[in-house]
This record gives C-alpha cells, sequence and structure tokens, in this order.
C-alpha cells in the first residue's frame, strides 16, 4: 500500500553560534546562484576574500545572543512544527509521517528525502515554509529536491506546494497571532497614530524584473491581513528587510520607515513579520533588537515585535489542510502510515511520477 510523508523546507541555520559554524553556513547559501544571481567567476572571490571574513564574525555575535538551549530558534521552531503537524494529521486518522529539512546546512534535503524513502515513504509532499514564492526561496528548495532525486533510481512520488500567501487559512493564523499579543500586550492606539508594519524579507529589484510574483505576493498578504485586522492603509503598511549588498531591493525598507515613524513622532509601532513563519535571527534580532533600537533612537516611544506564526495551532491547522489538499489526490494513501523498519531503495515498487 502507498506510504505517504510530507516534508516542511526551510532556509537554514548554523549548527551552533560561532564564527566556524556560520561561515560554513553563509558559505553554502551565499553560494547559491538563485540567491546571488552573479556570476560565480566574480562573486566567488568577492565572498571568500572580503564577505565571509568578516560577516562570519558579526553573524556569530548576533546568533550568539538569540541562541535557546535547544538550538537556533529557526530549527527549534521548525522542529515543533514539524511535530505538532504529525500530531495534527494522526489526531485525524492521517498516519503521515513529517519530517523537516533545512536548504543550506542540517538536515539536508538530501539525508531527509533518503530516509523518509527508506523507512518506506513513496508519495511525499513537498512543503516550503515560504507563503510567498522566490526563486531564492522556494525555487532553489525545488531545485534541491530535484538534485537530491537524480541519485535515486526508483524515485518516491512528489507534489510540490508552490506558495499560498492569499490561502485563507495561512491569513487566519496571521490574524490570531496578532490579536493574541494584542490581547496580552493591548492594541495600538490607531487614532493617536500608532502604527503596524508587516515586514517582509527584501529582494532584489532585479529579481522582480526577471519574474518573480514575489513582491506582489507580498502586497496582497499585506492586503488581506489588514483586511482581517479592519486596518486601512494609513494605519498598517507593508516594508521589506534585510537588504544585501548595493544593488538596488524593493522597498520601503523596513529601517528607514522605522527611523521615519519615530522622527514623526509616531508613539507606538507594531512590527509582524508575515512572511517568516518561524522566528529567526532576521526576526529576533534585526527587528526585535536592530528595528526597536532604530525606532527608541528617533523619537519612538513604545515598540513592539509580533512573534511569528510558529507552532501555533491556528497555522498548524493552516499547514495541516495545506497538506491534506494534496494528500487527498493519492487514493488510498493518507491513512497508511510508513512503515518503521528500513528498507533499501531497490526493494521499492515501481518507478514512479514527479508531479509538480
Amino acid at each position: 500500500m502507498p506510504r505517504a510523508a510530507v516534508l516542511l523546507i526551510n532556509l537554514g541555520t548554523p549548527d551552533a553560534p560561532t564564527a566556524r559554524e556560520v561561515h560554513r553556513y553563509l558559505a553554502e547559501f551565499l553560494s547559491d546562484p538563485r540567491v546571488i544571481e552573479m556570476p560565480q567567476w566574480l562573486w566567488q572571490p568577492i565572498l571568500r576574500g572580503l564577505v565571509l571574513p568578516f560577516r562570519s564574525h558579526a553573524a556569530a555575535r548576533r546568533y550568539e545572543s538569540i541562541w535557546m538551549p535547544d538550538g537556533s530558534p529557526l530549527r527549534v521552531h521548525t522542529e515543533q512544527q514539524a511535530t505538532a503537524l504529525r500530531r495534527w494529521l494522526a489526531e485525524r486518522g492521517q498516519q503521515v509521517r513529517v519530517a523537516y529539512a533545512m536548504r543550506y546546512g542540517t538536515p539536508s534535503i538530501a539525508g531527509e528525502l533518503d530516509r523518509l524513502i527508506r523507512q518506506g515513504c513513496d508519495r511525499i509532499v513537498i512543503l516550503p515554509m515560504y507563503p510567498q514564492y522566490a526563486a531564492s526561496t522556494t525555487a532553489t528548495a525545488f531545485d534541491k529536491v530535484a538534485s537530491a532525486f537524480a541519485q535515486i533510481r526508483n524515485q518516491p512520488e512528489v507534489r510540490f506546494i508552490k506558495q499560498y500567501f492569499a490561502d485563507s487559512r495561512y491569513i487566519s493564523a496571521l490574524a490570531d497571532t496578532v490579536r493574541r499579543h494584542w490581547y496580552v500586550h493591548g492594541r495600538p492606539d490607531f487614532n493617536r497614530g500608532d502604527q503596524m508594519l508587516l515586514s517582509f524579507h527584501g529582494l532584489p529589484q532585479r529579481a522582480i524584473e526577471r519574474g518573480d510574483p514575489y513582491h506582489a505576493q507580498c502586497l496582497e498578504t499585506g492586503a488581506l491581513l489588514a483586511e482581517a485586522l479592519s486596518l486601512d492603509a494609513h494605519h498598517c503598511r507593508v516594508t521589506f528587510q534585510s537588504e544585501f549588498g548595493r544593488q538596488e531591493w524593493i522597498g520601503p525598507h523596513t529601517a528607514e520607515t522605522l527611523a521615519e515613524l519615530g522622527a514623526s513622532g509616531t508613539h507606538r509601532v507594531d512590527v509582524f513579520c508575515p512572511g517568516f513563519t518561524a522566528d529567526c535571527i532576521e526576526t529576533v534580532d534585526e527587528i526585535g533588537v536592530e528595528g526597536r533600537d532604530t525606532f527608541l533612537k528617533w523619537g519612538g516611544r513604545e515598540f513592539h515585535r509580533i512573534d511569528c506564526v510558529n507552532a501555533s495551532a491556528p497555522f498548524i491547522d493552516a499547514l495541516g489542510e495545506l497538506a491534506l489538499d494534496q494528500l487527498k489526490h493519492w487514493s488510498g494513501v493518507v491513512t497508511q502510515s510508513c512503515r518503521k523498519e528500513e528498507v533499501t531503495i531497490s526493494d521499492m515498487g515501481a518507478a514512479s511520477c514527479l508531479t509538480l
């Protein structure tokens, strides 16, 4: 009988908050031609000679400041999401194996796919933890899956979830996260001029010009979330963070907007990162520390960073429904659990197809 699995894929994280481990992680991440779209003969000397020697030490200090007892925030929250999704599916009679992998670093995509196949899973849903599609995130995750399958003779059937930026269940999970924060910390006084920023990861403008739908999808997510929270454009705006290098990036930029709001006398600003499904260095440190300091430095009085959706029940509901949307296309698969004993790839059945 068919045996199914769901593989969550997130970006990645160093294995430890040390310059050596950060160097190793950044070398892999920044060597991806989908991330840095420059000729490698030109980029690699810059990366190895200028970027990594300096950026690794600075980034290691930032990672150390946010490191949790069980590891980096991204790894901890992603593992919790996988565990919660496995439980969610089991509670609904769907004994589906759930694992997670990182595009860069560990656990690797190739390693987790091999493990799932050896456990007898021959139908796998690939679920990137990027609601908005970009070539530098979603596409490169799919590239890595395809690269792993290039080494496998008898491949499993696969279904890819490309995006879910406007999915009502995802939007509902975002809105619930914001409301829970406001329940504990109070709602901003928008009549007073308080502001809400929805900060998404930035992208080079050139990527949009080449056809990435990312910018438009972020704007749509922002509009749907603002509507769910009964906020208008005067009180809630979309911004972009984490710019790298000297090229033009999509805007408005989060850091500049926080400075402008502080200087203009805005009392309180709440920042939420809808495109990040798990808290990480970009949300905890870049927004929670650097963003806060910028706003307060320029005259702001009260700063709130709202946690990402992480393993919250509404978001696990959304992930579960997204997974079931794909699993239902395989008749008889969702009630079958993966075999506990390991099998070799050659023991599996007939060759399967790749479903996009």
